[in-house]
């Protein structure tokens, strides 16, 4: 369950995902699976060979890589989402999520 950002914050990411950019997008998510996670980013693109190479490039692996949903997306938890977001200057999210 996906909780704690905007609906104008959604549909920009999706904008984005559509062109085929790399577009990030972090929120509060519960899941059973990972009790212990209390966020996730969200790393689109519907360039599937982009986003692979995204995944390669960041030491990850693309076969997890949910390419099921209009909206192809590989989810970043834990350090290396800290990790990335602070790469990438994406500051805000950091911020705003408390990573």
């Amino acid at each position: 369950m996906a909780f704690g950002i905007k609906r104008a914050e959604m549909n920009e990411w999706k904008r984005k995902v559509s062109q085929g950019e790399i577009a990030y997008l972090t929120h509060y998510w519960l899941d059973p699976r990972f009790p212990n996670m209390k966020t996730v980013t969200k790393v689109g693109c519907s360039d599937l060979n982009k986003l692979a190479a995204w995944c390669r490039e960041n030491g990850l692996n693309p076969r997890y890589i949910h390419a099921r949903a209009e909206y192809p997306h590989f989810d970043l938890l834990g350090p290396k989402q800290k990790e990335i977001l602070k790469r990438e200057k994406l500051y805000d999210q950091l911020e705003r999520f408390h990573l």
